[in-house]
Parts: structure tokens; sequence; C-alpha cells
């Protein structure tokens, strides 16, 4: 397919997934059921181009003057990859397969709109109901905060000192431009290009091994400021496909237990693949067996620390899923507080004293973060929060300690300030 046919696809597909409200990984799913012809390149491509333009549909709309799927592609193009009008127009020219032609209002917009007076949830590229809870934690800077989430997220990857060594991985990773990541000791990162074809790491020997994962750097880092210690007893409350399971299981050298749970049983089913691939020893996991099950029952006041990979409205992980913040809603904000009250009192039963409950979240609203957390202290008064130069000082990246969210019961990392993904920590000690 010729660039500019890839450009008419994506318009097609942006097109179908705002019509009917659905993701954008279906609606590029389906697509390429109809249009076998189109070859993997030609596919990520057209990825690229829609999720490019779900980053910054706010803002393409608001300089072209039109909410349209086109509208939004054009604007997203100027915006995105840095294309002037004159490369735009040569994109659509009209011929087979490719955009119409440009009118002189598309034009004129591309050569002359700018957002410098647009409102701030314009320019930061995030649904308007949203405006006050990012003011709450990032004030005047939040359009500044909220853009960082528009740019394309790297290719991140966690080395697994299990099986390892940092050093040896960074140069046999080499082919794939892996450079070191800025904070974490075992990350390497992977820059993607213009043209959205991110290395396959899945098909790397490395990968099949199980000398490496695919991890957000954020992700990674959270984990180490949890500063597990080999030898504690260990739960991992929300383990999903046991990501932040197998860092904890690297940093605890195979010593000690490590208990992995999800109240989703279905979402426990990629780990046990995952941790016979990384060599993890450690963890034992529990899943529950029915509604009212606790698969942890036994484990009250035994446990050194507890993560929590609190259930949460993912608005740090945007530049990943952007259609998601297009479909968020308060009602979605509402449950997901809801969810983080009981995972953390459920938490508080098995911590013994001096414990700790590492919680974390991949958000950046107050609400789920610092707010939680001060709930939670009202509810449970055996608790406090631990001083974060403490926690990120622990953890070996006293650098973190900067990056306190608004309030100050936690750190928060986002694209912005770490090149991240946005994740929010706070460790809540237990002292009676």
């Amino acid at each position: 397919m010729t660039p500019s046919a890839r450009l008419s696809a994506a318009i097609e597909v942006l097109d179908d997934l705002i019509a009917r409200r659905r993701p954008a990984s279906d609606a590029l799913k389906d697509w390429g059921l109809a249009h076998r012809f189109a070859g993997s390149g030609d596919r990520a491509a057209i990825a690229a181009h829609v999720y490019d333009a779900l980053r910054c549909k706010a803002s393409s709309s608001y300089l072209m003057g039109s909410d349209t799927p086109r509208a939004i592609l054009l604007g997203s193009l100027r915006q995105s990859r840095g294309l002037d009008a004159q490369k735009i127009s040569a994109l659509c020219d009209g011929s087979r397969f490719a955009p119409e032609t440009l009118n002189a209002e598309e034009r004129d917009a591309l050569q002359s709109h700018s957002l410098d007076d647009a409102p701030m949830h314009i320019r930061g590229d995030y649904p308007e109901w949203l405006d006050a809870p990012f003011a709450e934690a990032f004030g005047d800077s939040r359009s500044e905060e909220l853009r960082a989430l528009t740019h394309r997220a790297p290719v991140d990857i966690r080395i697994n000192t299990l099986k390892t060594d940092p050093a040896l991985m960074l140069g046999d990773l080499q082919h794939l431009g892996a450079a070191k990541a800025p904070f974490s000791p075992v990350g390497l990162r992977i820059e993607q290009p213009v043209d959205g074809r991110a290395p396959n790491v899945q098909s790397e020997p490395a990968f099949q091994k199980g000398l490496i994962e695919i991890q957000d750097e954020g992700s990674q880092l959270v984990a180490q400021l949890a500063a597990p210690d080999p030898g504690m007893q260990v739960i991992d409350l929300c383990a999903g496909a046991g990501g932040k399971t197998l860092a904890l299981a690297a940093l605890m050298d195979n010593r000690g237990q490590i208990f992995a749970t999800d109240s989703d049983t279905r979402r426990l089913a990629p780990i046990f693949d995952r941790l016979t691939r990384s060599g993890a020893r450690n963890v034992q996991v529990r899943s529950p067996r029915g509604r009212d099950d606790e698969p942890l029952a036994g484990l009250e006041d035994q446990v050194d620390l507890v993560l929590i990979d609190a259930p949460c409205t993912g608005t740090g992980t945007w530049r990943r899923n952007p259609d998601a913040k297009w479909r968020l809603r308060p009602g979605a904000l509402e449950e997901r507080i809801k969810d983080q009250a009981r995972v953390l009192d459920r938490a508080a039963h098995f911590v013994k004293r001096g414990g700790r409950i590492a919680y974390i979240t991949c958000s950046l609203l107050p609400a789920e973060n610092d707010h939680a957390v001060e709930a939670f202290l009202q509810r449970d008064s055996r608790f406090e929060v631990m001083p974060l130069d403490e926690v990120a000082s622990r953890a070996g990246l006293p650098a973190l300690a900067e990056h306190r969210s608004r309030h100050g019961h936690g750190l928060l990392l986002t694209p912005h300030r770490t090149k991240t993904d946005g994740f929010y920590i706070s460790v809540l000690k237990k002292i009676a």
C-alpha cells in the first residue's frame, strides 16, 4: 500500500471506532480481516496513524475546526509527525486509494491555526470533565503534563536478573536499538519508529528464554520502590498477568515467598507460563475458588509486604491506550475508587506489625492516589505513610524522591517528569 492509501485506511478505521465507540484494537482487527491484502507493514503503519490521531484528537479537531475523522487525521499529521501543509497535500492528492485533495479551509488551518489560545483541556488533549482533577494534580502545568501523554511510548524491557546480567543483555540487544533506561538499573529502552513498526521483542531468543520481559520502566520502578528483601513473605494482591510478580521475584533473588492472587482468575491465566519462562521459583499462585473465597486465608498478620497494583482508570497509560481516555466516564472513576478502598482494607488484614503496603496505581488522578491513601488512613489508624526520601533511598533510587505527588503521600511518575507511563506509589507502614 502507498502512504496515501494507508492514510485513507486510517481515516476509515477512525470513523468506525468513533461511530461505534469501540476499542481501537477491535476496529483495526476488523479492518485487517476485511482487507487481507494488507501486509504486516501496512497494518502497523495504519495502526500508528490511528493511535497518533487518538492521542491528539481534541487538539487536532480544534486546529482543523472540525471533528470529522479526516480532520483529526490531518491535524495529527501536523502535530505528531511535524508535516507541513505541502507534505500533507502530497498525501491527499485525490488519486486512486488516496484521500481527497485538501480544500481551502483545510489548507488554511494546517498553515495558520495554533493552540496558543486553546482551553487547557484542548492543549492537554483530555476530556474537559477531567480538567478540575488534573488542575488539582498539576496546577497550571497540567497541559504540559497531559500533553506528554500524546507522544508515542517507547518499548521498555526489564532484564531478568535471575537468569542474566544487565550489561550482557545491553550488548545482545544492540541490533534492536536498545539503550539503558533513564532510571531502572535493569531497564532497557527501544524508541518507536515513525511508521509504528516496533521490533518484535517476543520473537527474540532472549525473550523466549526468559532473559527479558516487556515492562514499562515506570512499572519496573514502582516494583523496585516497594523494596522487597530476599527472604520476605510478600503478597501481590492484584497480580493479573504477573508483570510485577516477576519483578518482585527477581528483586528477592528467588528467596522468601510471594503469594500471587487476583480477584479475577481470568487475569491470572498468563502468569503460569511467564513464571516457568522466568525461572521464578518462590511464587505461589493462589486463585479464588468462588466469589466469597479468600485464597490467602491463614496469612493474616504474617506478611512483610503487600503490593497492591490497584484497579484504576489507567489515565497514566494513555500513551499506549489513547482511545481509553475518550471512553472514560465519571461513573467508571467512582467505581474504581470503591474498588481501591476495598483492596486497601483487604491488604491491611495480612500485614504484620512493622510490615508495609505498597499502594500503586497507573493513574494521575488525586482521587485514586493521595485521596485514596488519606481515606484509608482515616479508616485504619494502625498505618502511616513512610517518608518519601526513605522510600526512594531504600530502593536505591534517591533521584526519584523529588517526584512527589502534590499532596505529598506518594511519588508520582509521569511521561513529562520521568519519561515513563504515569504511576503513583505510596508505601504505608503498620505501626500498631
